[in-house]
């Protein structure tokens, strides 16, 4: 959808402020730029719809050539939101919205179901805001109407400058999650910038985190906080960031890989010695090929051991499972829901890869809490 091309910017007075940018956003996709102050992020960003003119390489926008289109006509086709907001207060809501669609020579009855339509995806009603004019909105309020206005005319692609930046937090987490459901429900190909590691984990699909003008890595928030390939992308985002964020640590970091096993057709015996053996009060039970077919436990062998002849007779479903590709979140969601207080993990074809217990999710995560409080304080 757009592809940088060995992008440069330099001014007249011979500074680069980006350099040799060279990267692709597919369509649909959400990409997060972020670094420090002066890296570049904005700069690269205004380039897309030239606001600021790049001076080396090329950037294509659904396989055209920006510099070879018309600039009134690359824009109209581009949605843009920024911190400011922009909107022209001397125009009511309505207007505002409407002003891309009008220019581009819609006729009024689809203008304004248009208006309608996105006021009430960015919740609000349009009976009570399309006739106000924006001193009279709140500052979430006027950046709802933002959103909308760059979404009116339909765009595929939309740039977003520090669209939250200015909002206290909670209504900032507020409109990222109003944003988030829209981007999940209509896919608009999103380049966004921000300030906030936090913010880009939360709703980029990939991060490109620039330094000086130039790009150091390019890659999914997983990928960035488990495998920085760079020292100063280690340092800004925080060495143990991932751990604040369980829904991004993958579960292999938490789970036991070890776990007690046995096969279904062993005796009651067999399985008791196991368990003391193992220091456990459960044994997960796999098949030859070491797919996971149930649980059994000590409570339930010491009440029926007499009756019985192999274990698979009083073996339970070992609900809840985890697929491997599961997260720390998924974990500390589901083991609530565990009778025995594990919870398997299995990988495609339901081979027992490993368990997470209470203890393994206490031991990670509580230890990396401490280790991230220690470091705030030194």
């Amino acid at each position: 959808m757009v592809v940088f091309d060995n992008v440069s910017k330099t001014y007249k007075n011979g500074f680069r402020s980006v350099k040799s940018l060279s990267f692709r956003v597919q369509r649909g996709e959400f990409l997060v730029l972020i670094g420090p102050s002066g890296c570049g992020k904005t700069t690269t960003l205004k380039m897309i719809n030239r606001l600021i003119p790049h001076t080396e390489g090329t950037i294509t926008v659904d396989g055209k050539d920006i510099a070879k289109q018309n600039v009134v006509e690359l824009r109209r086709n581009i949605g843009y939101v920024i911190q400011q907001i922009g909107l022209f207060p001397h125009y009511t809501i309505e207007e505002n919205i409407a002003l891309v669609p009008a220019l581009k020579g819609w006729d009024r009855k689809k203008i304004r179901q248009r208006v309608e339509e996105l006021l009430h995806l960015v919740g609000l009603d349009p009976a009570v805001f399309a006739r106000r004019y924006p001193k009279e909105l709140s500052g979430g309020q006027q950046q709802r109407v933002g959103v909308a206005r760059a979404m009116a005319a339909d765009p595929e692609l939309i740039l977003m400058d520090e669209p939250f930046g200015a909002l206290d937090p909670i209504t900032r987490e507020q409109l990222q999650d109003e944003f988030l459901r829209l981007q999940k429900e209509f896919r608009k190909t999103i380049i966004f910038v921000t300030h906030d590691m936090d913010e880009a984990i939360r709703m980029g699909d990939r991060i490109a985190i620039l330094k000086d003008g130039e790009l150091l890595q390019l890659d999914t928030p997983e990928r960035l906080l488990t495998n920085p390939v760079h020292g100063f992308v280690e340092q800004f985002i925080g060495k143990n960031r991932i751990f604040q964020n369980p829904e991004l640590l993958p579960v292999t970091e938490v789970m036991r890989s070890d776990p007690a096993t046995i096969s279904p057709h062993r005796s009651p015996e067999r399985a008791i010695s196991h368990m003391r053996q193992r220091h456990t009060d459960t044994l997960l039970c796999v098949d030859e090929q070491g797919r996971l077919l149930g649980i059994v436990s000590a409570y339930d062998l010491q009440g029926d051991a007499a009756r019985i002849q192999s274990v698979g007779e009083i073996m339970q479903p070992a609900d809840p499972i985890l697929p491997l590709e599961a997260t720390a979140r998924d974990a500390l969601v589901k083991i609530s829901e565990s009778r025995f207080g594990l919870i398997p993990v299995v990988d495609s074809q339901g081979k027992l890869t490993g368990v997470v217990t209470k203890g393994s999710l206490l031991t990670v995560l509580a230890g990396r809490w401490k280790e991230a409080e220690a470091g705030v304080g030194s």
